[in-house]
């Protein structure tokens, strides 16, 4: 039986307005993220100490900061201040990654960067999570596999590593359509099997049909609203909803739900629910993580990213 949804009434003014923000429920990182941007680095500073070696949200921690057009200035302060600090040289080299991103900054300046911190400790992911955020946009396959290792060998479910591959798998061959032999179902498949039993990456397999759909619709090989699109609808897409829908009634985790991974992997499987029409279960997703929507695939510049899930409440309980 699936869980009852959230009250109805909620105010569509309110939802329609929502901006995604890359920090999610992490108000500590909201907060040092503000003061970063106003030149205070020292919170900056005592938030990444108190991460401590939680390498999700280590690497959740310096994407986000390092996104600030202002990072890398307060950044270089902070260095200067504290020459010895791994955490000033890891959040300059994130913050080269976007800047390079944005063609603000030559790529093989941002991959010295990360090297440098890579070597400042050995241990730590981050340093080539951030290459990999670098190299699967700008990089060869091979490079994006190599990193995609790297990482993987510090942290075996590091989660934003995860879904740069299923992202990457997702764009070969788009002509190839709703394949159901795709490579990016076997590298889901494959990572959920080898997971811990309370990782989150058991929803693997929906993002990477998210991550497919993402690159079929703007192919134009889907309709560009899920709700219309039959990639959604098929036996496969079915087999592999229920089974991460399963997992997650039963998902106990330490972190609480307002981990940045436990809120990601959540709206790939909601938005996937509402998108096939299962407008309970959707409901008890969105309850649980709060209105947060995710970038891709399901902002589209022309459309409410929570339009279909209204769409299909409505649909079963009636309109608010």
């Amino acid at each position: 039986m699936s869980p009852p949804p959230p009250p109805l009434g909620r105010s569509r003014r309110k939802a329609a307005g929502h901006a995604f923000d890359a920090a999610l429920d992490d108000t500590e990182l909201a907060t040092a993220r503000t003061a970063l941007a106003q030149g205070r680095w020292t919170e900056a500073r005592a938030l990444l100490a108190a991460t401590g070696d939680d390498w999700d949200r280590r690497g959740h921690r310096f994407d986000v900061l390092a996104q600030e057009p202002t990072t890398t200035a307060w950044a270089r302060d902070w260095r200067l201040a504290e020459p010895e600090s791994h955490d000033a040289e890891m959040l300059l080299a994130f913050a080269a990654v976007h800047r390079a991103l944005r063609g603000k900054e030559r790529s093989d300046r941002a991959r010295e960067r990360c090297r440098a911190a890579a070597a400042g400790a050995p241990a730590d992911p981050t340093p080539w999570l951030a290459l990999l955020v670098l190299e699967r946009s700008l990089g060869r396959e091979e490079d994006v596999v190599r990193l995609f290792d790297e990482v993987r060998h510090r942290h075996a479910e590091h989660h934003h590593a995860h879904h740069l591959m299923v992202a990457r798998l997702a764009e070969r061959r788009p002509g190839a359509g709703q394949d159901p032999l795709h490579e990016v179902y076997d590298f889901a498949a494959w990572a959920a099997e080898q997971a811990s039993a309370d990782s989150p990456l058991a929803v693997l397999p929906v993002v990477a049909h998210a991550e497919r759909y993402r690159v079929l619709a703007a192919a134009g090989l889907e309709s560009a609203d899920p709700v219309r699109s039959g990639h959604w609808a098929g036996r496969r897409a079915r087999g592999v909803m229920k089974g991460a829908f399963d997992w997650w009634l039963e998902w106990r985790t330490p972190e609480g739900p307002g981990h940045p991974r436990c809120l990601v992997d959540l709206n790939f499987l909601a938005h996937a629910k509402s998108g096939e029409g299962r407008a309970a279960e959707a409901a008890a997703l969105f309850h649980r993580i709060g209105r947060h929507a995710t970038p891709a695939p399901w902002s589209y510049p022309d459309r409410d990213p929570y339009a279909a899930f209204r769409a299909a409440r409505a649909a079963a309980f009636g309109a608010t």
